[in-house]
């Protein structure tokens, strides 16, 4: 029998097909609760425009082992990272348009580079996020603690705190959380320009703050140790690639609305990077104890009084929601991990919201682990912090160089010695920061990234296994009817996912319960809904399938609608849902048990027959 579309009455569904439709639009779906560009730049780009508070300061920190007057070369090491920022924000102009499914790295080294070069990206990517969240909350505390010394010896906690506040702000949605990211952003940009403006045009000495912190002047001034500033100094550049990774979640057209937010956040980050380094350069503000240096800069463009805090708040703020970049981005990445078989399946899935909530939870769960173990120290993460950074950066980069060279389109070597230049940037600093600081933390993540390939392709190969099986891929054998009448009166539903051996017993075994049987599946788009309908007419297993269509991938919330609608029809209906018994415990968490909480739902809103149909890997 071919596939029916479902309409919303089961009894009526096998008599003509009908048009399918969706369900009704649940909280965050529709093009309304996709993001503009605004949205966007507040959801996706505070953490790049928040790393101006540690990014200048790094410079400075790296210079002053040359002594203090050293620390003036902050300005010329800025203005090329801001050179390099440009070339960034170009490159990832053009990621976002050969790459509008998300992805970033990882999507243009799996389709450009192949199977291990996506492999490193993903897992870079992934420490990427998860320091970004770490660092952002602790230079928040930091900087609270500039402005209220009480909080000095709470650092660690108010990092927690915030992360938690994160945590629940992006378990409720990421489009409702960029809204409420859209005024502290602005207030952020306000201030930290405001410091700018008002600095260059103060001409009294600026205030001081904080004790003298002593320095030992170590080495001289050499282009090894300018190279170590740079590399220190662009941590200022991460999260640019954010808004090449969260394309599908800006409003149509996408490509335009992400190219013209990538534009927005170089302009923004590229000025007050500059503007500050200028202030430090010209006051030669020097890192002192107790305060960060933005504190300083602050200080001396509105003084000590109320601005001062206002403003410290305000920064802390902002640094603090920074981290929101990755509750909004790595889960994302995750589900395509996941899409790909390189992570549990459970990361693909979506709440009814609806949010990547296995995701979001990983993010929180890996920061409160990893600022634990540096008792949030903004200064013992950032080595750890920019290594992922780059190594992300480069790959991308060489990526779109195979792009070009690849299709070859009109004025192709121009793009393509853009985005060499770009990737032979980032490689230098991130060789010069892994050498530098590998003793300072670096070699975690030279060890960390390869312990990250290595769960991948664990996990891949036993998906492959599972999925060698199951018969995924191929028709399954047509399951026997038995020579028993119907029951007119009983109707067996039986949810699938896809066809294969799985399908195959459960339809056998509800032909063997008697009654009229009815396999029922759920479809994200009407593309899906024809393969699968084309797939059913040639298996043709002699029972009907309804599709029913639902845009944001769940599973519970349409088939325990439909199983209401089967019920309220009259019918004693029973539902046979097959369940995956993996080959030993500790594969347990790799199957996304979706058939349990179906079966828990339909017991508790429902007065069905639930029946489990149990299929064991082979050990």
């Amino acid at each position: 029998m071919a596939t029916v579309p479902y309409e919303g009455d089961p009894a009526a569904a096998g008599r003509a097909p009908v048009r399918g439709r969706r369900l009704p639009l649940r909280h965050g779906e529709g093009d309304k609760r996709h993001l503009t560009s605004f949205q966007g730049l507040a959801a996706l780009s505070l953490d790049a425009l928040s790393s101006v508070a540690y990014g200048p300061e790094q410079v400075a920190l790296v210079l002053a082992a040359a002594g203090a007057a050293a620390v003036g070369e902050t300005l010329p090491i800025t203005v090329a990272i801001a050179l390099l920022l440009l070339v960034l924000v170009l490159s990832y102009r053009q990621v976002i348009a050969a790459r509008p499914e998300g992805g970033g790295s990882y999507g243009v080294a799996k389709q450009e580079l192949g199977r291990g070069a996506s492999l490193v990206a993903g897992a870079a990517l992934i420490v990427d996020y998860v320091l970004t969240v770490a660092v952002s909350l602790a230079a928040a505390a930091a900087s609270l603690a500039s402005a209220f010394p009480v909080l000095r010896p709470y650092l660690l906690e108010t990092c927690l705190v915030g992360l938690v506040l994160l945590t629940v702000v992006n378990l409720y949605g990421i489009s409702d959380s960029a809204r409420v990211l859209m005024l502290p952003t602005a207030l952020f940009v306000v201030c930290v320009l405001g410091v700018v403006v008002l600095g260059l045009a103060r001409s009294a000495p600026a205030a001081t703050l904080g004790a003298p912190e002593r320095v030992p002047v170590t080495e001289a001034l050499t282009v090894l140790l300018v190279l170590r500033a740079f590399s220190s100094g662009c941590s200022s550049l991460t999260g640019v690639e954010a808004i090449a990774n969260g394309v599908p979640m800006f409003r149509e057209p996408r490509v335009r609305r992400a190219q013209r937010t990538e534009v927005m956040l170089g302009l923004l980050l590229g000025t007050m990077l500059v503007g500050l380094a200028v202030l430090i350069h010209r006051d030669e503000v020097l890192p002192r104890e107790g305060v960060t240096i933005l504190a300083q800069l602050v200080a001396g463009s509105y003084g000590t009084g109320w601005a001062f805090y206002a403003t410290n708040i305000v920064v802390a703020i902002g640094l603090g929601l920074a981290a929101n970049t990755s509750f909004g981005g790595l889960p994302v990445l995750l589900s395509l991990l996941a899409r790909d078989r390189r992570l549990p399946s459970l990361f693909a899935l979506r709440t009814e919201r609806p949010v990547y909530r296995y995701g979001v939870a990983a993010v929180g769960l890996l920061a409160a682990l990893l600022l634990i173990a540096v008792d949030g120290d903004t200064h013992r993460l950032i080595p750890l912090f920019a290594v992922g950074v780059f190594i992300g950066f480069t790959i991308s980069q060489v990526g779109m160089v195979r792009h070009w060279h690849r299709l070859r389109p009109p004025h192709w070597p121009g793009k393509a010695l853009l985005n060499g230049t770009g990737a032979a940037l980032t490689l230098v600093a991130a060789l010069v920061l892994l050498v530098s600081k590998f003793t300072e933390g670096a070699w975690i993540v030279a060890v960390v990234i390869p312990l990250f390939v290595l769960m991948f392709t664990r996990i891949e190969r036993y998906y492959t296994e599972v999925r060698g099986e199951l018969g995924i891929g191929r028709l399954p054998a047509r399951p026997v009817r038995p020579a028993a009448a119907a029951d007119p009166g009983k109707k067996v539903v039986i949810p699938i996912g896809r066809l294969d051996v799985l399908a195959e017993r459960a339809v056998g075994a509800g032909l063997a319960l008697g009654g009229e049987v009815v396999v029922v599946s759920v479809c994200a788009t009407r593309e899906e809904c024809a393969t699968l309908h084309d797939a059913w007419a040639e298996w043709d297993p002699g029972v009907r399938l309804d599709a029913v269509l639902d845009p944001g991938r769940t599973l519970v919330r349409p088939l325990l609608g439909y199983i209401r609608k089967v019920e309220e029809a009259g019918y004693w209906t029973v539902v046979l849902i097959p369940i995956l018994v993996p080959r030993h415990f500790r594969y347990q968490f790799l199957h996304n048990q979706r058939g349990l909480f179906l079966a828990e739902a339909l017991k508790e809103h429902t007065g069905v027959v639930v029946c489990l149909l149990p299929f064991h890997l082979e050990p």
